[in-house]
């Protein structure tokens, strides 16, 4: 059970992530598009969903969740 709570961990913090990485993005893809060409929300979501900014996020979502608990365990 308890290693079933440090996956559940994993999958957790590294979905949290992703979902700053994204909406990371999202706030600058808007805005950027947004003033330029008049461009939608829409849009913007459209533009930033793709297989690389996926392979992205998850990448740098698996290192922070690694520098994090490597953190935990040293303080």
């Amino acid at each position: 059970m308890k290693r079933l709570s440090r996956i559940w961990r994993a999958v957790i913090e590294t979905g949290f992530i992703i979902f700053l990485f994204y909406s990371n993005l999202l706030m600058g893809q808007f805005t950027r598009s947004n003033s330029v060409d008049g461009k939608s929300l829409l849009f913007a979501i459209g533009n930033i969903f793709t297989i690389t900014n996926f392979v992205i996020g998850v990448i740098c979502a698996l290192i922070g969740y690694i520098v994090v608990e490597y953190l935990r365990k040293k303080l």
